[in-house]
C-alpha cells in the first residue's frame, strides 16, 4: 500500500469515525475520533460519521444521539449526512446474495463453545456438509488469505497464518449480519480512502482486506493509532465501563487527546475554542509523529486535570 505523505493531497481522501452505540463516548474512542478528523483534514480531505449498530443486543438506548452530541461539543463536525448499519440490510444481503451465487457461501451449525474446544480457529467442519442455507450461521469460503500487510503507524503486521485462511462468519445464526461483512460493505460504500481507527482492529484488518479483495473492491490504507489502556492488555472500553468524556467541558480532554497523538500541545491552547484547538492540531498533525506503540497506558493525575500517559512497548 502507499505511504503517501500526510499533507500531500489523496485521491479524493475520505475517513471516518464508525462508533457503536452501546454507550458514550470514552476517552479511547475519543481518540479514534481525533485521530481520524486530524488525518482527514490535514489531507484536505472529507470526514464521515457512521453508527455502527448492527449488533443490536449490544445497543444501548439513546447511545447514538449521545455520541454524536458530544462530536458537537467536542468541534468534530462531520461532512455528509450520518450512515446507520440498521437502515443497510437489503445492501448486505444483496452482498450475501451475490457471494452464494459464486459457490462460496455456506451454513454452518459448529457453536462458539466447539470451536473454542478445538483452539479457537474453525477449521471448515461444516464446508461440505451441504446445512440448509436457512436458519444458520453461514461463513465465506476463504479465496484470499491474507496474513501481512502493511500499515501506515504500526508498519508491517503479521496475522497468524491458520486464523488469515479461516472461513469466516458473514452471518449470524440469529440473522445478524456479522461485522466483517458490514463494515468492507460500508467503506466500499461512502468509498472510504483511509481508516484511522485502534490497533484491537489490527487482527480482523488482514480479514477485511481479504474480503476487499474477494469483492473486487480497491481497499482502502489503514492506520492502527496506540490503543489507550487502562493497564497493559486492558484498554479503556464501554466494556470495562470506561467513565465517558465530559460534553460541559470538553477541552481538557481534548489538550490529552492531542497530547496522545503526538502534537505537544502547550497549556496555552487551553484559552481557545474546540474548534480553534483543532484547527492549531490539523495544522500541527503529522502521521509520523504519532507514537509506533500498540498501546499506551493512561492514569489520571491527582495534582493536574490532565493525564499521565505511559508508552508500553511491546
Amino acid at each position: 500500500m502507499s505511504t503517501t505523505a500526510v499533507n500531500t493531497p489523496m485521491r479524493e481522501y475520505r475517513g471516518r469515525f464508525a462508533p457503536s452505540p452501546s454507550g458514550p463516548l470514552h476517552f479511547g474512542s475519543l481518540i479514534a475520533a481525533v485521530g481520524s478528523f486530524l488525518d482527514a483534514k490535514a489531507n484536505q480531505g472529507k470526514w464521515l460519521v457512521r453508527i455502527e449498530d448492527i449488533d443490536t443486543t449490544r445497543v444501548v438506548s439513546g447511545a447514538s444521539d449521545d455520541i454524536l452530541h458530544t462530536l458537537d461539543a467536542y468541534g468534530l463536525y462531520w461532512d455528509e449526512p450520518v450512515i446507520y448499519q440498521t437502515q443497510r440490510h437489503e445492501q448486505y444481503q444483496a452482498i450475501v446474495d451475490e457471494l452464494i451465487s459464486q459457490n462460496l457461501v455456506y451454513a454452518c451449525h459448529c457453536t462458539r463453545k466447539e470451536i473454542k474446544a478445538i483452539g479457537g480457529i474453525y477449521q471448515g467442519h461444516c464446508r461440505y456438509k451441504n446445512h440448509a442455507l436457512t436458519d444458520s450461521a453461514l461463513r465465506l469460503t476463504q479465496q484470499f488469505a491474507t496474513s501481512h500487510y502493511h500499515d501506515l503507524i504500526q508498519g508491517e503486521v503479521y496475522v497468524d497464518s491458520q486464523l488469515a485462511k479461516e472461513d469466516y462468519l458473514i452471518k449470524r445464526s440469529d440473522g445478524l449480519f456479522a461485522y466483517q461483512l458490514v463494515v468492507v460493505a460500508d467503506d466500499i460504500a461512502q468509498g472510504i480512502t483511509r481508516v484511522v481507527r485502534g490497533a484491537d482492529l489490527l487482527e480482523p484488518t488482514a480479514r477485511q482486506l481479504s474480503l476487499f479483495k474477494q469483492l473486487n473492491k480497491p481497499a482502502p490504507e489503514y492506520a492502527h493509532l496506540p490503543l489507550a489502556v487502562a493497564k497493559p492488555g486492558f484498554k479503556l472500553s464501554k466494556q470495562n465501563y470506561a467513565p465517558a468524556i465530559a460534553k460541559s467541558n470538553p477541552k481538557p480532554a481534548l489538550f490529552d487527546a492531542l497530547r496522545f497523538l503526538g502534537l505537544k500541545p502547550e497549556s496555552s491552547l487551553l484559552s481557545l475554542s474546540t474548534e480553534q484547538m483543532l484547527a492549531w492540531a490539523v495544522e500541527t498533525y503529522r502521521l509520523e509523529h504519532i507514537p509506533k506503540v500498540q498501546e499506551i497506558q493512561v492514569s489520571e493525575d491527582p495534582n493536574s486535570p490532565f493525564c499521565n500517559f505511559v508508552t508500553i512497548e511491546k
